[in-house]
């Protein structure tokens, strides 16, 4: 039988000097877990170290579990990694003009902050901003075809991360799914057959994350668009990526951009603020002023209202695209930064033995199958790779693992693109190499 006498009680945990440094909530908080935990040790034959484990809960209750990472995995919107970096805006108050119009002191609308920037980048009559993709994808087919048919090729009933699947999205809307083409080959007259007087709308959704490739067909974004036109039926384009410029100039091919999706005639374009475009995590929604003034209108619209700090910092991305300042945006730092110099931070923080080989970047989260730029990164060889890659997020750092060896790709990492010259070298490096050799020691 286990003896837990020797367990002291909360009040008396929560007055060893170990807990001194904490406030009293966070002291009773610890001590609690604490004795829950040396119980759970004590049954198993155990002798805890009761005022080491208050410590330690104590100190991991008043910790942010967000924490700054080194992105060394390869892919640059890594979803887990909170997709595309950016720097959010500093105020110089904690109070801003939201919804206040300073010329008449009267309540304005949040949509204004960005809507000209917006229609200015991509062409569109007109805005609408809400929380995320997905929102901006129910908002519309809720407002717009509620009740009815939309048609949806069966190439493009898309799932992505989290089970998010288009499906769902359109039964949740309160429509109908009506699938039409071919899991490989889908025409515009597979559109034009199955429209009648029943369909709400046509959705054509971008499959971003996976490709089909081999005896396949697919219609053009511009000829679905027309062929909508011709019949009355309202077009919506789940965009996706979000890109407001050219990717080629990176090396980057086949890249749709929300400006070519508005010029190809879609009614409603849809997309993610957090993948391509760099920015916060949001809805993008641009088209025809009737229909986003019937989403404006919808009681959905303020379910999926957008937040005053996402808003913040979209409208700062945006103005730096306006500006043509894309090297002010993180996400075209990274992939403006020359293969070259990445293969120098490898060498940089290399320990003794390793090796760097060239690598292929990632663009991640469903933007790009399997496209990305050239980069270099560091090969760890290791004997248990699990291991060792679960040290490493210790440390922060976040690699990938690749036939029993750690690579780490240095190239989305802001903290060496910020310290590095050339001539000098980095302390960012010169830190992260001292770590990697201890613990590479241990693993390899």
């Amino acid at each position: 039988m286990p003896d837990y006498r020797s367990l002291p009680s909360v009040t008396e945990l929560a007055s060893s000097p170990e807990l001194a440094p904490f406030p009293e909530r966070i002291r009773i908080l610890a001590s609690q877990s604490a004795i829950a935990a040396a119980r759970g040790e004590i049954a198993d034959g155990g002798k805890p170290d009761i005022r080491g484990l208050a410590a330690a809960e104590a100190l991991r209750l008043t910790t942010p579990s967000l924490q700054a990472i080194h992105n060394f995995s390869g892919v640059i919107l890594h979803t887990g990694l909170g997709r595309a970096p950016f720097e959010p805006p500093i105020l110089g108050n904690a109070y801003f003009n939201l919804e206040l119009d300073l010329e008449s002191g009267k309540r304005g609308d949040r949509q204004t902050h960005v809507r000209e920037l917006l229609c200015e980048l991509t062409g569109a009559e007109d805005a609408l901003v809400v929380n995320n993709g997905a929102a901006g994808v129910l908002l519309a087919l809720t407002a717009i075809a509620k009740g009815k048919q939309v048609l949806l090729s069966r190439s493009q009933s898309v799932e992505i991360g989290g089970s998010f699947r288009m499906p769902d999205i359109v039964r949740a809307s309160g429509c109908r799914l009506v699938d039409v083409g071919t899991t490989n080959k889908t025409y515009v007259s597979d559109y034009v057959d199955a429209i009648n007087p029943r369909t709400g709308a046509i959705l054509f959704c971008h499959p971003s994350n996976y490709e089909v490739t081999g005896f396949v067909a697919s219609p053009s974004l511009d000829e679905v668009a027309k062929a909508a036109k011709a019949n009355g039926v309202c077009f919506i384009h789940d965009q996706g990526n979000g890109a407001l410029v050219d990717f080629e100039r990176y090396g980057i091919q086949g890249i749709e951009t929300l400006p070519q999706s508005v010029a190809a005639g879609a009614d409603l374009t849809i997309a993610s603020g957090d993948k391509l475009l760099g920015g916060p995590q949001a809805g993008i929604i641009v088209g025809r002023k009737d229909l986003i003034a019937k989403l404006k209108r919808h009681p959905l619209a303020r379910v999926v209202r957008i937040d005053k700090v996402s808003l913040l910092s979209l409208e700062s991305v945006l103005l730096h695209y306006r500006a043509d300042q894309l090297a002010r945006i993180p996400l075209h730092r990274i992939l403006g930064i020359p293969a070259e110099t990445v293969r120098l931070w490898c060498e940089a923080m290399a320990p003794a033995g390793a090796e760097v080989r060239p690598t292929l970047c990632e663009l991640g989260s469903g933007s790009g199958a399997g496209k990305g730029v050239e980069s270099y990164a560091l090969v760890l060889p290791s004997r248990k790779p699990d291991g060792f890659a679960k040290e490493l997020r210790r440390l922060k750092i976040i690699g990938r693992i690749e036939k029993d060896a750690i690579w780490l790709d240095p190239r989305c990492d802001e903290t060496i693109y910020h310290s590095w010259r050339p001539e000098a070298g980095s302390r960012v490096l010169d830190g992260l190499k001292a770590k990697l050799s201890e613990s590479w020691e241990k693993w390899k």
